[in-house]
Order: C-alpha cells, then sequence, then structure tokens
C-alpha cells in the first residue's frame, strides 16, 4: 500500500483550485510558484490523473479534480478544526490569578511552586497587584484585600486572619528591653496606609491606650513595613498570614502571644466566566493549602 502524499501537496491543491491560479496560491501558502506547480503535478502523479487543465495564464478543473476537490476540503477541515482544539486545550491550561503583591510574595509563591512541581502542565501566570484596579484584564481567580465588612460577593476567605505584634530581636533583650506592653508605648511604630486600626485592635488587646503615640514610620506597603521593623525602625502590627515569613526566618519576633482577630483578610474569587476544569483544579490547591497553613 502507498504511503499518502504529503499534506503541503493536498494544501497546493486546495489552494489552487479555489484560486484556479498557481500564483495566488503560492502567496496564500508563502510558497514560490514553481513549488505549488511542482507539489500538484506530485498529487497528479500520485493518484495516476490530471487534476488541471493549464492555459497561458489560468487554470480549470478537470472533472477528476472536480469530483476529487470536495472530499479533500472536508479532510483539511477535520485537519484544521483538530489542530485549533489542541491549541485551545493548551491555552485552556493556563491560569491567571491575580494577588496582592505582598501576599504572593510571602505566601502564594510557595503555594504555586508546590502546584506546579504537581502539575507541570499547568501553566500559572502570577499578576503581583499593588492596588485593585478595575480596568485590568480579568484573571481566572483573584485573592482580594478586603475589610470583613466589604468582602467580594460569593469570595471564600483564605483562613480566619489574625494580627501580630512584631519588633526585631534585638528589642527583646538589654536595658530598653520589651517586657510589658507600656513599654511599647515607648517604642517607634510603623503603620500602612488604610490599615491604622491594626493597632488599635492590637492596643484593645494588649490593654494599652493607641490614639496618643506620636512616634511613627508610615508605608504604603505591609512588606515594606515588615522590612523597616527587620531593620530595626520599630515595631509594626500586621497581618500574621504576612508575617510569618519573617517568624520563621528569625528576622522578627513576637513580644507577647497577644493574635487578636484582624478587621481585614484575603478573599479568593473566581472569574464567572472562567469554569474550565484546571480553574478548578488551581483553586482547590489554593484553598487546601491555606487550610493547612492555618492548621
Amino acid at each position: 500500500m502507498k504511503p499518502p502524499p504529503p499534506l503541503n501537496y493536498i494544501r497546493s491543491f486546495e489552494c489552487s483550485a479555489r484560486h484556479l491560479s498557481f500564483t495566488e496560491a503560492a502567496k496564500e501558502l508563502g510558497y514560490t510558484q514553481a513549488a505549488i506547480s511542482t507539489h500538484v503535478r506530485a498529487l497528479e502523479h500520485y493518484i495516476g490523473r490530471q487534476l488541471f487543465v493549464r492555459y497561458p495564464r489560468s487554470l480549470k478543473l478537470t472533472e477528476m479534480g472536480e469530483a476529487f476537490l470536495p472530499t479533500l476540503r472536508q479532510a483539511l477541515d477535520q485537519i484544521d478544526h483538530a489542530t485549533e482544539a489542541i491549541l485551545a486545550s493548551v491555552r485552556n491550561r493556563t491560569v491567571v490569578i491575580s494577588c496582592p503583591a505582598t501576599l504572593a510574595t510571602n505566601w502564594l509563591t510557595g503555594c504555586i511552586a508546590a502546584f506546579h512541581a504537581r502539575h507541570p502542565d499547568i501553566e500559572v501566570v502570577l499578576h503581583g497587584t499593588i492596588w485593585e484596579d478595575p480596568s485590568e484584564p480579568a484573571a481566572d481567580l483573584t485573592i482580594a484585600a478586603r475589610r470583613f465588612d466589604n468582602k467580594p460577593p460569593a469570595a471564600l476567605a483564605l483562613w480566619d486572619e489574625s494580627l501580630a505584634l512584631l519588633c526585631a530581636p534585638q528589642f527583646l533583650s538589654g536595658p530598653n528591653a520589651i517586657r510589658s506592653p507600656a513599654d511599647i508605648l515607648k517604642q517607634g511604630w510603623i503603620f500602612v496606609h488604610s490599615r491604622q486600626e491594626y493597632w488599635q485592635c492590637m492596643g484593645a488587646a494588649l490593654g494599652i491606650e493607641t490614639s496618643e503615640h506620636e512616634k511613627y514610620l508610615s508605608t504604603n506597603s505591609s512588606n515594606i513595613a515588615l522590612e523597616l521593623a527587620a531593620a530595626g525602625a520599630g515595631c509594626v502590627a500586621v497581618q500574621l498570614s504576612l508575617a510569618r515569613p519573617f517568624l520563621k526566618r528569625g528576622l522578627l519576633a513576637e513580644p507577647f502571644s497577644v493574635r487578636p482577630p484582624s478587621p481585614w483578610g484575603y478573599y479568593l474569587s473566581d472569574n464567572a466566566s472562567s469554569k474550565g476544569s484546571v480553574v478548578k483544579i488551581v483553586k482547590e490547591w489554593i484553598l487546601a493549602r491555606a487550610r493547612a497553613e492555618t492548621a
């Protein structure tokens, strides 16, 4: 049994039949006119019948060419559809996650690295955000930092968020060491913009008055606040989920084992138009890792 003719011979014939011109077929397919003509002659030789009547400036399909063409077009359509389906499948194995840059740095990167090791065939695009921007292209999954009374509709909390009071380890020793909650009032404080209530929550939990404290630094990033505290610039009240990497590495310490609930937390939601199975796989992975984090 003879092997089938090369696919480029078939495409050259179909395109030439559509244009009734080797020259136009060459332009569409990116070959030379001579190459198209050679492909068609090779196909004619393969089937043993002439497909075109060749005139000096045009072509005409023979009766065999007319009969052959519909079947070939149907086959080429099936090949093109199958190829597009494969490409769509590949594209659909990409999941875009939008997440505040601070959480992406301190927690989500480790979560996604572990996911990639388990599912190397699924591509994850992690988009770190500073501020939420409604004009940005919609992600498949979005993690948002929100106050408990303003959480996104149908979103799931990653965990029950707590606050932690942190300082550099050297603040816990020496003559000016922090030994009681009142000693916090003698230290510089670090505030995160729009999260000033963290200090109010921490003050209430420690039983100290925070409203008149004036020695502070401020920043718009919780990560920067944590780095400032690690550098010895003062104490910081921040979400425990962001503080864990600094505590694990010994860069920061907790002078008191007091962790009041945080009014702000992280909420995961999915795009209503992103219902593919790979999105579900990534979402369930993130939620499972979040539960394990606080178990």
